[in-house]
């Protein structure tokens, strides 16, 4: 996704100093209030989100000089290397919301979340739409409501969360004509839709930017 790919630019571009590849390293730092699930929110200058990024390519964009801007309190703090001269060891805290130095327009459009089996069952919350009983992942299926095979696309607005039986029991055919009514209309998410459903362990300051940059007439489940 292009996001990724700038958002690793940014984070890993240039050899950088010794230093900074040492208050970088995890190998070489000791982090404080660590969580294995914590994911940092990453923005672009105007404050668009990208989206979620690990500590240590964080840690990368701190080191660098590349953080913009920062919200929320400190959630993370690395504690590097010992300066010999002042027998000082370096302490870098890291804020659940980082905005990264860089060159967007503020025109730029949001992207588009890709379609996949994972971001598809969050944004069902993982029911079946056509039984309404909630599953666990092995267990789903994606349904196309119009079948490929009369014209259906894999898009979006044209798959649903079922489960195996569910699937199964419909097989080539429509809602309408398999007798199965859709319990919710599928719908593309939005980016920040998106990024909330991809993260089961959103800090509260996070989740509060998110809900404040939701689309203003969202949809309902």
């Amino acid at each position: 996704m292009e996001t990724d790919s700038a958002l690793s630019r940014l984070a890993h571009t240039g050899p950088g100093s010794a230093a900074e590849r040492h208050a970088a390293s995890p190998s070489t730092s000791k982090v404080t209030g660590f969580s294995p699930a914590l994911r940092l929110l990453a923005l672009d200058a105007h404050g668009r989100a990208l989206d979620w990024m690990s500590w240590q390519d964080a840690a990368c964009l701190y080191a660098r000089g590349a953080v913009a801007w920062t919200l929320g309190e400190p959630c993370l703090e690395l504690h590097g290397g010992i300066n010999r001269s002042s027998g000082r060891r370096s302490i870098l805290q890291l804020h659940p919301i980082i905005a990264a130095r860089g060159h967007v327009r503020p025109s730029a459009v949001s992207p588009t979340p890709a379609l996949t089996n994972a971001a598809l069952f969050a944004r069902d919350q993982h029911l079946c739409l056509y039984c309404g009983r909630e599953f666990s992942r092995h267990v789903l299926t994606r349904d196309h409501v119009l079948p490929l095979s009369k014209g259906g696309r894999d898009v979006w607005e044209n798959v649903v969360t079922a489960c195996v039986h569910c699937n199964s029991r419909k097989g080539n055919r429509t809602p309408q004509q398999a007798g199965m009514p859709l319990l919710a209309v599928p719908y593309r998410p939005s980016w920040i839709e998106h990024l909330i459903l991809s993260n089961r362990n959103i800090l509260a300051d996070q989740m509060a930017f998110l809900k404040a940059q939701m689309p203003k007439n969202p949809r309902q489940h």
